[in-house]
């Protein structure tokens, strides 16, 4: 049982770590794509590959481990690790399409529209961050207050395609940039869609309720929690 705990510690260490590579190839990305980093861009994109081989180790592991599992609740840990590496592998797949469009934009003049992209990187990965502090301190209650936040996210992301749009209907030559822009801010949104997976997965978890498709509370934003 001893041996047990300590490979379960393990994946959930694993977990983490591969986590904290998806956030900085994130942030590495917006770099890029701020300070018109050529160099970094590619390193994102190159670094790619350590998150994927991140998610076939902490697989591997889990597999091994679901033998093994002597509770429901040690099984169900183990599948939501397994979900929520699948989702911090799609955040890496987000972060090097940022870097792919920093890097063009790198290659270009600079825009002369700014639009929120900082906002909606720190909106994005604060999802992130206060999911997976759910599941390490399997606190359900948390994972739930941060679910409703994506409607933000959405919002943010609808009004800088908004502006770009109409910088594009204004300067044609702008429109490569802008909708390089666009597809960046696209991806941060689905950072916060994977960040929103990882907080049902954490319900999931300490509650065994699926609430991924729950009715909303009538009158109101947030899932219903009946």
């Amino acid at each position: 049982m001893m041996h047990f705990e300590h490979e379960l510690s393990g994946l959930k260490e694993k977990l983490l770590l591969m986590a904290s590579h998806a956030e900085s190839a994130v942030r590495n990305a917006v770099e890029a794509m701020t300070n018109r980093d050529y160099d970094l861009a590619l390193r994102v994109k190159d670094n790619d590959a350590v998150i994927d081989r991140f998610e076939v180790e902490v697989d591997d592991l889990a597999i091994q481990l679901l033998a093994k599992a002597p509770l429901a609740s040690d099984l169900r840990l183990i599948a939501v690790a397994m979900k929520i590496s699948q989702n911090l592998e799609r955040v890496g797949d987000e972060a090097s399409k940022i870097a792919k469009r920093a890097r063009d934009l790198s290659m270009e003049a600079p825009l002369k529209l700014t639009v929120d992209i900082p906002k909606l990187v720190d909106l994005s990965l604060q999802m992130l961050k206060d999911a997976l502090d759910a599941f390490v301190h399997q606190d359900p209650a948390s994972a739930r207050d941060l679910i409703p936040q994506d409607k933000r996210v959405d919002a943010l992301n609808k009004e800088i395609h908004q502006q770009l749009a109409s910088q594009m209907v204004q300067d044609p030559e702008s429109i490569g940039r802008c909708l390089n822009l666009m597809v960046i801010a696209k991806s941060l949104e689905r950072i916060a869609d994977h960040a929103k997976n990882v907080a049902e997965e954490v319900v999931y978890l300490c509650e065994a309720r699926d609430i991924r498709h729950a009715p909303k509370t009538q009158g109101s934003s947030e899932w219903s929690t009946a």
